[in-house]
């Protein structure tokens, strides 16, 4: 189980002020030196925390693996090709939602995804798809030839706790479902120190994308504190 530490909300609390700190590249490297195995970022078409002088710098500083969240679209392919991120995870976006809203419909949208893909590999970039638990979407995305698909624990984060052994329930089956298909399988959204343990347990799940309650936690206790009790979490399977 690998923890990728998504620093977005580091750059919201930079861009509440249109400062110059903190620093998202700093961030980063905190979290690999803490164990981080991997920096995500969402490069938003608003440019609403992440702006492409973030992008292009971590891609000279992450270690580790660059992973780039971007919605579909030419303006963001043409992004990927030049700064070359490890990995590009497809998300769905829109213009005035908080965060993303659920996983990105690859059955809808599967004839634009596929050039996408295809554009993305030919810049030799690794494609993940961010999808909602459904078998459905896992084998359209292998159709489509992503490399790894992301499960969306957004409505297992949000449920009430007596609720949530059935969220999990959805997210076993679409992991051995993906892992079936040669997926390599990825979670996260909503994700805590709370709740992340049933999902870390996963063990088709190969890595985590986290990033909301680690910036909270590191504002109190520090960055690489944050990231170290969460490595520990997300490494204890059982």
């Amino acid at each position: 189980m690998r923890l990728a530490v998504n620093i977005d909300h580091i750059a919201t609390i930079r861009e509440a002020r249109r400062a110059r700190e903190p620093e998202p590249v700093a961030a980063a490297v905190l979290a690999e030196l803490a164990g981080a195995e991997g920096i995500t970022v969402h490069l938003r078409g608003d440019r609403r925390h992440i702006k492409d002088r973030d992008v292009e710098l971590l891609r000279q500083v992450v270690s580790t693996k660059l992973n780039v969240e971007m919605a579909a679209t030419p303006e963001m392919v043409r992004i990927a090709g030049e700064v070359k991120p490890d990995q590009v995870t497809l998300v769905p976006e829109r213009p005035q939602e908080l965060t993303t809203e659920g996983g990105l419909d690859v059955i809808g949208h599967g004839m634009d995804l596929a050039d996408v893909i295809r554009k993305l590999h030919e810049a030799r970039i690794r494609v993940s798809i961010f999808i909602d638990p459904d078998p459905r979407q896992v084998r359209k995305a292998r159709e489509l030839d992503a490399d790894a698909v992301e499960i969306n624990t957004g409505a297992y984060s949000s449920a009430p706790v007596m609720q949530r052994p059935g969220h999990v329930k959805r997210v076993v089956t679409v992991a051995r479902v993906a892992a079936r298909q040669g997926l390599e399988v990825l979670a996260g959204h909503g994700l805590t120190y709370v709740n992340v343990r049933p999902i870390a347990a996963i063990p088709e799940i190969a890595e985590l994308n986290i990033g909301h309650s680690i910036v909270s936690r590191a504002a109190l206790v520090g960055m690489e504190r944050a990231v170290r009790e969460m490595v520990a979490l997300v490494k204890k399977r059982s």
